[in-house]
């Protein structure tokens, strides 16, 4: 049929079907770079830091998740004796007159002073605002909490030289350590306690290289208690070894000066300006029985050495320590001699570094002679802990007869003088004090083991018997408590007190050694 054409021989071949997508107009091939990606390519993102995966947050949180619940057992384990009694210490009084004095509108430096810096009086007025204050169950709550804190901090700073066991070890070491002297020293709730995280904090800021938190972190140990500031030695020895830089050093003194001047100007400038340096010449300079003060000096050292005997080797073995924990624990061994006074409180300071460089020493140590050392010291640690639970304190049964005989004398209000080292005398009876100095100390220069010939009215701190006179002056106190018991600084030895109580005052009894004195016109 006419139709039907074979195909050309020199004809193109019809075209087989593939998966190719069919030609479409558009620009030359070389063109297609410019047309935006397809839609299922990623689009690239400004770089920001990638914020770690939860999995890897678990991870860096676990080992801390593991030693915390530990370590909360042991600090409680520990601080159990400091629940025992009402107060341990004087500290704890005069802590607890001064909260309860501001916390009815007092001012501190002014209607109330003592030789101290303020944060540990606010801490006690907010806790005696939010729990009442006729117990020292929180702060001694929030102290179990400091020496938790603390080794927390040791440990971390352990782990980040030596390994996760050497963290481990030297958080157990602090807790088991910080017990190791006598428990009216290391159970009250006082400056020496709360100073220790502070301290720690500022090494561990330092060594991170966050300069203005560990400037902030100093000025809160400062805050606590002057000697505090010695840890400011070895965070600018880790200052300079990370280069030294002069942006570094203002981060560092800006955070170290802001808190405290912010401090100052909440309170009175000069007020805090004179008691808490200018004004505390005489107490730190030495003077009094020179036997007494050595004989403290020993004790303590050899309580706190009794307390690490089984680390002494270890540490005499392991070689140089670094140098900034040496530093530290001679910064530390400096404010223990500072007013050569040795109190056993000032020895807690000692703590945390010495933990540190025996967390070291026993890391190099064989597994067997490690885990040996550790359980010797919690045994020891457990003997101190059981003399805190045992050991009487007659101090503290004095100082309850007393206020017991001061409320049974004296009305709600009525104030009272108590002639004492012992201020919680005041607490405990609920009365408040007549004058703004709540101790004898401070208007004799008298205080453990001082005596003799630097004792009296003209060792007093400048200007306090002026002011002093102007108080029984003005308001005379209800009662007068002569607690002296015969020592240098009774009223026989100071003129003032001597004459106020021949011409305004009659005995009215005594109560273990202590006369008491009512006014004449009651």
């Amino acid at each position: 049929m006419r139709d039907q054409h074979p195909p050309a021989a020199d004809a193109p071949a019809a075209p087989t079907l593939t998966p190719e997508r069919p030609s479409r107009p558009g620009p030359p091939a070389a063109v297609p770079t410019l047309l935006p990606p397809p839609r299922s390519a990623p689009v690239p993102a400004p770089h920001r830091p990638v914020p770690a995966a939860p999995a890897s947050r678990a991870r860096a949180l676990a080992p801390w998740l593991r030693l915390l619940p530990g370590l909360a057992l042991v600090a409680c384990a520990t601080r159990l004796p400091s629940f025992r009694l009402p107060l341990w210490n004087p500290d704890e009084g005069f802590l607890a007159t001064q909260a309860r004095l501001l916390a009815e509108g007092g001012a501190l430096y002014r209607d109330v002073v003592d030789r101290k810096p303020p944060l540990m009086p606010w801490l006690y007025e907010g806790a005696f605002t939010l729990w009442g204050d006729t117990s020292l169950t929180p702060v001694r709550v929030a102290a179990v909490l400091a020496q938790l804190a603390t080794a927390l901090l040791v440990a971390s700073l352990a782990r980040r030289r030596w390994g996760s066991a050497a963290g481990r070890t030297a958080g157990l070491l602090h807790l088991l350590l910080s017990v190791g002297l006598n428990p009216e020293d290391t159970q009250a709730a006082a400056f020496a306690v709360f100073l220790l995280p502070a301290t720690v904090a500022a090494l561990w800021c330092a060594d991170r290289r966050h300069w203005a938190t560990a400037g902030a972190a100093l000025a809160a140990a400062f805050l606590v208690k002057q000697t505090g500031a010695v840890a400011l030695l070895p965070v600018l020895l880790l200052w300079w070894r990370a280069g030294g830089g002069g942006r570094d050093l203002a981060r560092l003194a800006l955070g170290g000066a802001l808190p405290v001047l912010a401090t100052a100007l909440a309170t009175d400038p000069a007020g805090f300006l004179f008691w808490t340096v200018t004004g505390s010449g005489s107490y730190a300079s030495f003077s009094g029985s020179v036997p007494h003060v050595l004989a403290r000096a020993l004790v303590n050292a050899a309580l706190l050495a009794a307390a690490s005997a089984a680390l002494l080797v270890p540490l005499a073995r392991a070689g140089r320590a670094p140098a900034d924990l040496r530093l530290w624990l001679g910064g530390s061994a400096l404010a223990v001699v500072t007013g050569l006074h040795f109190f056993g409180h000032y020895y807690l300071q000692l703590v945390p570094p010495l933990a540190l460089l025996a967390a070291r020493a026993l890391h190099r140590r064989p597994a067997v002679a490690r885990a040996a050392a550790l359980r010797a010291t919690a045994g020891l640690a457990a003997l101190f802990v059981l003399w805190g639970l045992l050991a009487p304190r007659p101090d503290t049964d004095h100082a309850v007869r007393l206020a017991h005989a001061v409320r049974a004398r004296t009305a709600p209000g009525e104030r009272v003088l108590v002639w004492s080292m012992h201020p919680e005398t005041y607490w405990l009876a609920g009365r408040p004090p007549a004058s703004r100095y709540l101790t004898a100390g401070l208007l004799t220069n008298h205080s453990g083991g001082r005596s003799g010939a630097r004792t009296g009215e003209p060792y007093a701190v400048p200007g306090t018997w002026h002011v002093f006179r102007a108080e029984t002056a003005a308001d005379p106190p209800h009662l007068l408590v002569d607690d002296s018991r015969g020592g240098d600084w009774a009223p026989r030895h100071l003129p003032t007190l001597r004459t106020l109580l021949a011409e305004r005052y009659r005995p009215a009894g005594t109560v273990d050694g202590a006369r008491l004195y009512v006014l004449r016109d009651r």
